[in-house]
């Protein structure tokens, strides 16, 4: 090679090709927003597992068990707390 020429650089040329448009799934707007539908149905879906749940929990024993035992702290926290206001004013 001579001084006063560039090398010679092997080089591949690659198209560059732009990716597939996004398409939003079927219940998302081309915007990206959820339709009313979806939406309704989310809920829909979330009130009937949380009724479930609560039926299911008032049907087993040891949910009632654990209802049971919180209501009888909270009475107990109410009888004290009424104990204490009684002798703050005297009446004990």
């Amino acid at each position: 090679m001579s001084g006063d020429q560039d090398p010679v650089i092997d080089a591949e040329i690659v198209a560059y090709e732009a990716p597939p448009p996004v398409v939003p799934p079927a219940d998302y707007t081309e915007d990206g927003v959820p339709t009313f539908e979806h939406v309704r149905d989310r809920i829909e879906n979330r009130v009937a597992t949380s009724t479930g749940s609560a039926e299911l929990a008032d049907a087993i024993p040891e949910a009632q068990a654990v209802e049971d035992r919180f209501e009888a702290r909270r009475q107990a926290g109410l009888d004290r707390l009424e104990e204490i206001r009684r002798s703050m004013r005297g009446d004990a």
